[in-house]
């Protein structure tokens, strides 16, 4: 066998006697500064320090609801037209760019549950507690015309959320089953049903447009395919979902909101364990919408808080709260990757910038070079302790942060409990069971 010995010569290190000065070795290329590392480092640490001085997320407050946001739709043409729905079935288009409200309709009695615009925006559909389905003009009617739907479906039940196809003249209805219509029709063309609790989110798949996701109070995602009529597949889990949303990027990959304080990113192929858990609010996540890029999705939880996550991350990358903000009900990505919208409480919806530090206008180009060498900078210097405890600081509100302290010390305690128990069990009678896998009941085929 053959070693290889690494070997230096002392005559290039070692002093001759003491009063000779200490060789230092150097690189003499012109193209290196040898203090490269220590600037960059130093430019690092500056950058981050300014992205949180500069971190003002909060845009503007749209007033004008008399009671709080239920639900809220995006136009699909035009990106400063947002339509929102109230809890005493009131329901206001919003031009973003003006920030104020340019046509309102009382279009239910009591809760408007559910709204969504059809695919080439003419359009857009309510459903409320007075268990009908309405279908509006999305243009405002001419002077002297009366404020009326299109059309009007009287159903047996109520409808608890809507959500229309993203190609063809077709709508999905839940409430205790779930209801495929045809615009032109006022019966379903079919009902789709697994289980007897009632379904509280339908959604549509961007990409693979027949597939449907839902939710229901039993605990269960179901999927169904329009084209076969009937369920595909469901996940139970431990507590009940409240909302889903699908990936605009990844036909197969949707993500739910939790009461259990988490979201769960799912693969409708694999759904015997989540992609990914998604771990941070305090309370029940009631809202999930994506950015258009599908890199990163919002949250809305009862905490009184919205967070932003990587889709790939455990925990989020930001917080955003105020004061005044009540629980928050619902929450909108908008299509340019710029804003957030968020509806609450106590009647208003917020509009955030969805990168708290950004510059709003037009960037000069010196000012975006910056921007990128920065943002280079902080990507390479990224894990160093002290970048990361500036780049990962937020201030949070006092109910918040103890509630943080309090679940931090209940999951200490709880994995305590398991290694006493298994420390004291017979070997391999108590298996280990990963995070992903723990809040999974049953995959039903």
């Amino acid at each position: 066998m053959r070693v290889k010995v690494l070997s230096r010569n002392p005559d290039d290190y070692v002093r001759e006697t003491k009063l000779d000065l200490q060789r230092v070795p150097r690189n003499y290329d012109p193209a290196l500064h040898p203090f490269e590392v220590p600037r960059e480092y130093i430019r690092a640490l500056n950058a981050t320090k300014l992205e949180r001085v500069f971190a003002k997320p909060f845009v503007s407050s749209l007033d004008g609801h008399r009671d709080g946001v239920n639900c809220m739709a995006k136009h699909p043409k035009s990106l400063s037209t947002v339509l929102s729905g109230a809890c005493d079935g009131e329901v206001k288009i919003w031009n973003l760019t003006k920030r104020q409200c340019i046509r309102t309709i009382q279009a239910h009695e009591g809760f408007v549950r559910g709204m969504c615009a059809r695919f080439c925006g003419t359009s857009f559909f309510t459903v409320g507690d007075d268990k009908t389905v309405k279908q509006w003009k999305m243009e405002s009617p001419e002077y002297g015309e009366a404020e009326e739907p299109i059309h009007t479906i009287l159903g047996k039940t109520v409808y608890t959320g809507i959500d229309h196809h993203w190609k063809e003249a077709v709508f999905a209805t839940c409430g205790h089953q779930v209801d495929i219509w045809d615009e032109q029709r006022t019966s379903p063309m079919c009902s789709l049903t697994w289980g007897f609790d009632s379904i509280s989110s339908v959604k549509f798949n961007p990409i693979e447009t027949y597939i449907l996701g839902s939710c229901a109070s039993d605990r269960n995602i179901v999927l169904y395919d329009m084209r076969k009529s009937t369920p595909l597949k469901k996940v139970i889990l431990n507590m009940r979902t409240n909302t889903l949303c699908w990936n605009p990027m990844e036909a197969f990959v949707f993500t739910a909101a939790n009461e259990d304080y988490n979201l769960y990113t799912f693969d409708m192929r694999f759904l015997d364990s989540p992609v990914m858990v998604h771990m941070d609010h305090v309370s029940a996540v009631l809202d999930v919408d994506y950015s258009p890029t599908g890199k990163e999705f919002v949250t809305a939880s009862f905490d009184k808080s919205i967070r932003i996550f990587p889709v790939d991350k455990g925990h989020s990358r930001e917080v955003y709260h105020t004061k005044r903000m009540q629980h928050v009900i619902t929450v909108k990505w908008t299509s340019d990757n710029k804003y957030i919208l968020c509806g609450s409480d106590e009647m208003n919806i917020r509009v955030w910038k969805a990168n708290a530090s950004e510059k709003l206008g037009v960037l000069a180009p010196r000012e975006k070079a910056a921007l990128n060498y920065n943002q280079k900078l902080k990507e390479k210097f990224q894990y160093h302790p002290q970048i990361r405890r500036i780049a990962q600081h937020r201030h949070l509100p006092k109910s918040i942060y103890c509630q943080i302290k309090e679940q931090r010390v209940m999951r200490e305690a709880r994995r305590r409990k398991e290694l006493s128990r298994r420390k004291h069990s017979k070997p391999g009678s108590m298996p280990f069971v990963s995070e992903r896998k723990k809040h999974i009941v049953a995959v039903v085929k």
